[in-house]
Parts: C-alpha cells; structure tokens; sequence
C-alpha cells in the first residue's frame, strides 16, 4: 500500500472540508448525490468515448498502481542475472534452458530463450526493445485515460451547475430557497475540479512515474542478458547492473 498517496489524498479532504468549516458552511451542502452522478459517469462516459476497450480496462487495472505501487525488483533482478552469467560461463548457454519454466516474467523468459538459442547479444537487445516498445505505448496511453479524465472532469462539473441552475431558475417563485439552490448547483463544479485535481491529474503522473521506473528496470534485464551472451565476466555484470539502481 502507497501510504504516501492515502496520507496526500487525507491531508487534501481535510484541508477542504476544515476549510469550509472555518467559513462557517455547513459539510452537508457538499455532499450531493446528483452532482457527483453527473459529474462521475458523464467523466466516466467521455474517457471511454475515447478509448480504446484495451486501453481503457488497461487504465482502469493500473489505477490500483498509484495505490499498490508495484515494488522495484531490481536487486533480485541483478542476483538472478549474475547467478545466470555465473551458470553459464561454467556450464554454457544451454545449462540456462533448464531455468526458463520457473521464469514467471514474460519479457525475461523470452530473454533467456534468446540466450539458449545462440542469439548474439545485438539480436536480443533488438527483439527486447521492440517488446518494451509495445509494453510502453499501451501503457502510457493507458496512463493518458486517467490524465484525458482530469481535462473532461471540470467541464463536465459546468454541465452539472447549469443543470441545477436550471432548476433553480423553474423555482423562482419561491425565493427563500434560492440561495441553497444556488449553492447545491455549484457543487458538481467543486466535484468536477477536486476530481480533477486531486485525483485523475496525480494518479495519472504518479503511473507515468511508474512505467518509467519498469520500463528502466527492463533496460536493466536487457543490458545484463546482452552481457551473459557476450560472456562477460559475472563479477563485470554485477557492477554494471548496479549503476542502474543509482
């Protein structure tokens, strides 16, 4: 669990709600259901309008990154890396074939594959990065769902106050009642800003962060399987895959 994301989210609510308070508002007037109806599926509505089906179910499993983010394997993967150079500068590249079913990473079993066929260290890098290519694109157009969700939000929170503003003007005849009406029509517009602001805007930086802490660590897996085909020495390896974690 992020607790860094739940602690920012916490200190955001409060600083509004205590806010409100110290204005001498009432909380209750922030809590519409019609406006936050409005506001979520007409948001909602928009990104898939959008998107791709693809994409957007990518988006919506990789939301739970900015709250689960997933842990930096990389001194595993630099001990899993040396201990194959070591294994196969001893016993050779196809001593590695009897490791591929226990590899669960896609990206570093097809690596490895590479290696026990004999490709040269150039051809692996070019079959990998092609991959990390295709896992970066779906990826990052998968994290600009949630950054498109930030841009349509607000506008669809001015969609909701002109709609309680309709409502409010078809009541005119009781005019004690227009200023909460008022204020109820506002509040899709605070709900499509905060939305906005202090959820799909930082979700959607905080995953880019991500994608580019994996995409590196693949870049990583890359360099040290190029090497293992060169036949370098695992000690060489070691340090080399370590200036990755600096």
């Amino acid at each position: 669990m992020d607790k860094l994301t739940l602690l920012g989210l916490l200190v955001a609510i409060v600083g509004i709600l205590s806010g409100q308070i110290l204005e001498g508002s009432n909380l209750s007037v922030l809590f519409q259901g019609s406006a936050f109806l409005i506001v979520f599926c007409g948001t909602l509505g928009a990104v898939m309008v959008q998107s791709s089906a693809k994409v957007f179910l990518t988006a919506i499993k990789m939301g739970a990154w900015a709250f689960s983010t997933p842990k930096s394997a990389g001194p595993d993967l630099i001990l899993q890396l040396t201990s194959w150079g070591t294994l196969a500068r001893k016993e050779g590249m196809l001593a590695l074939e009897a490791r591929i079913p226990g590899i669960a990473d896609p990206f570093m079993k097809k690596g490895v594959q590479l290696l026990v066929d004999g490709h040269s260290a150039e051809k692996i890098r070019d079959v990998l990065e092609t991959d990390i290519q295709s896992w970066e694109q779906l990826r990052w157009q998968s994290a600009r769902v949630w950054e498109a969700a930030a841009g349509y939000s607000p506008t669809v929170g001015i969609i909701g106050a002109v709609l309680g503003l309709m409502h409010v003007m078809q009541n005119l005849s009781e005019p004690s009642k227009l200023g909460s009406g008022i204020a109820v029509a506002f509040v899709a517009t605070i709900y499509g800003v905060a939305f906005a602001n202090l959820l799909f805007l930082p979700v959607a930086n905080k995953l880019k962060a991500i994608i580019m802490q994996q995409t590196h660590m693949r870049d990583m897996v890359i360099d040290g399987l190029g090497a293992i085909a060169n036949g370098e020495n695992p000690r060489y390896i070691e340090l080399k895959l370590q200036s990755y974690l600096n």
